[in-house]
């Protein structure tokens, strides 16, 4: 499938998601990657915070635990820049004030900015991916010069609400593939 079509079906398959579906889903991905991934070792995490209007995967399951569970661990997220190109990453911990965006997108304010280079892992969120791990996201292409800058040894980790489908055809040369991608179902690993 092209990117713009799987865009356009998956975004309408959230669409229908109730919130108790994406709730349901968002904690069993939270439950496969405690079960599945070497956190006690990441000494940094980047991980998205939810669109709830867009039915993102609740990752405020995954934060919450992580701070009650593995202090050691240390929370990013990331910011739009006014660019409208780039995002810049930021130092989450359970005293950050968070405002939110325009878009429905919570920010962190007066914390610590980070660089690409300190992740150990980056939790992406998408729309869909395929078996080979390309992902599809909201088409603007932030995540993929954002992995681009994270080192090669960095997991890049998916959390779908969907399985994967059988491939994208339109992969580009910047497109960053996916170390493995997280279902409620199960993980894909890629590489």
């Amino acid at each position: 499938m092209l990117k713009a079509d799987i865009r356009r079906t998956f975004l309408t398959r959230r669409r229908t998601l109730t919130e108790a579906e994406v709730e349901r889903r968002s904690a069993l991905l939270s439950q496969q990657l405690f079960e599945s991934f070497p956190i006690a070792d990441w000494r940094w995490l980047h991980v998205f915070l939810p669109i709830a209007k867009q039915h993102e995967p609740d990752t405020w399951l995954i934060i919450h635990r992580i701070w009650a569970e593995f202090p050691l661990v240390q929370l990013a997220v990331p910011i739009m820049q006014a660019d409208g190109h780039t995002l810049r990453h930021y130092h989450l911990t359970p005293d950050t004030q968070l405002v939110t965006n325009r878009w429905g997108i919570p920010e962190p304010v007066g914390a610590e900015e980070k660089p690409p280079t300190v992740f150990d892992a980056v939790l992406v969120p998408l729309l869909a991916c395929d078996l080979s791990g390309h992902r599809v996201g909201y088409g603007k292409g932030f995540y993929d010069r954002f992995l681009a800058q994270c080192r090669p040894e960095a997991q890049r980790i998916g959390l779908s609400l969907e399985p994967p489908i059988t491939q994208v055809v339109d992969v580009n040369t910047t497109d960053q593939p996916l170390t493995a991608c997280i279902t409620p179902e199960q993980i894909f690993w890629f590489r």
